[in-house]
């Protein structure tokens, strides 16, 4: 008969995606993990075959917890411009400490490049559903005639979506959030028709 667990394993992989995402995968030891969950190491390994099972459980907990509000943000009552505006803030954690630790996406595509391919299938999935929802924004903007259809709502979404994840990268780098806002009003420009 196993031994009941005993510890809140969605808990302890929240905790895990945190240290991922504040050291990357390379630097987390699995006695950070160990020390961050307190929960032992063969504990974790009961559940977790490994550090890489654990990091890609984390991105696809990352994944579903960031695609899960901006699908929020994106259903409000708002004109297709205030809700591309708050994803843009929630997607750049605004007024939140976290900015400087960027995306945890973002790290782990710097970090692992296309080496993994299991990271970088989560990665994919990550973008191509973030492009999604822009997409579905845009088009609606496109068909009010807020925003500009000399391009495709496909190839805005792609764009803008390119645009916050390079100001995800300039704000881990250090950029300054006035250099971030003045890379972001002009990407929020091309949208103007």
């Amino acid at each position: 008969m196993s031994r009941p667990r005993e510890f809140d394993v969605d808990r302890a992989l929240h905790q895990s995606m945190e240290m991922f995402w504040m050291k990357g995968f390379k630097s987390t030891s699995f006695e950070d993990l160990t020390r961050t969950t307190q929960v032992k190491k063969q504990s974790l390994y009961c559940v977790f075959e490994d550090k890489r099972d654990l990091f890609l459980k984390a991105l696809a907990l990352y994944r579903e917890q960031s695609i899960s509000v901006l699908e929020e943000l994106a259903s409000q009552e708002e004109s297709p411009l205030k809700k591309l505006e708050a994803i843009r803030d929630a997607a750049l954690c605004r007024g939140n400490e976290t900015i400087r630790r960027g995306c945890l996406m973002v790290n782990s595509v710097l970090e692992f490049g296309t080496d993994d391919e299991e990271v970088t299938r989560e990665i994919e999935m990550m973008f191509a559903k973030v492009e999604q929802i822009l997409e579905k924004i845009i088009h609606s903007g496109q068909e009010q005639q807020i925003f500009t259809t000399r391009h495709t709502s496909k190839e805005l979404a792609a764009y803008l979506n390119n645009a916050f994840l390079g100001a995800k990268i300039m704000e881990r780098s250090g950029a300054s959030r006035e250099q971030v806002d003045a890379v972001l009003r002009t990407s929020f420009a091309m949208l103007e028709p």
